[in-house]
């Protein structure tokens, strides 16, 4: 859609991905050594990853990082799923509590390593689920949040911090929390 809208750029990629019922900043490459250079940049860690989630629970003591190793296998259903594994990749992230509602916390996630349902299964093994998330979640809170207007997996990429791969300039890329999650805020308080 976007190259129709562009014939000017024919090339526009995607630089990385969103899962399904994720909000929030993605990343376009114009050329094709801009996306080698991004792709890289994701690689090496050098690509600062910061998403909003709503956790179940009330989340104990401060910022906690988190390293879990993570395996993709395929059920007989044919879903992916992704679990905690000693045989797979090294992934890590960084749980940094915003707010607390009651049985729920609003954290800040940085990925520090760019795994599948990273975030997702990261959470739900420490105990902490992310709202609407049908596959790795709680299914009574989520129920519970559905009554309050939760259609979705409450998750939203925030921020993007990179250096430019072409100019060398300091990146910060926003996306604000969209009203769907927000009016879901505003209904726990």
């Amino acid at each position: 859609a976007l190259r129709g809208r562009r014939p000017e750029a024919p090339f526009l990629v995607l630089d990385h991905r969103l899962d399904r019922d994720t909000s929030g900043c993605l990343l376009l490459a114009k050329t094709r050594p801009a996306l080698l250079a991004l792709h890289r940049l994701l690689r090496e860690g050098d690509m600062e990853k910061r998403y909003l989630a709503l956790v179940a629970g009330s989340w104990r003591g401060g910022q906690r990082e988190v390293t879990l190793a993570l395996e993709k296998n395929r059920p007989r259903s044919g879903e992916r799923m992704v679990e905690v594994s000693e045989t797979g990749k090294q992934a890590t992230s960084l749980f940094v509590p915003h707010q607390r509602y009651g049985s729920a916390t609003l954290m800040e996630i940085r990925l520090l390593t760019g795994r599948t349902h990273q975030a997702r299964v990261h959470a739900a093994h420490l105990g902490h689920p992310i709202a609407g998330d049908d596959k790795y979640g709680d299914r009574e809170f989520n129920r519970r949040l559905h009554k309050l207007g939760l259609r979705r997996l409450f998750l939203h990429a925030q921020r993007l911090r990179f250096e430019h791969p072409v100019s060398g300039c300091k990146m910060d890329v926003e996306a604000p929390l969209p009203d769907e999650l927000s009016g879901v805020l505003a209904k726990l308080i």
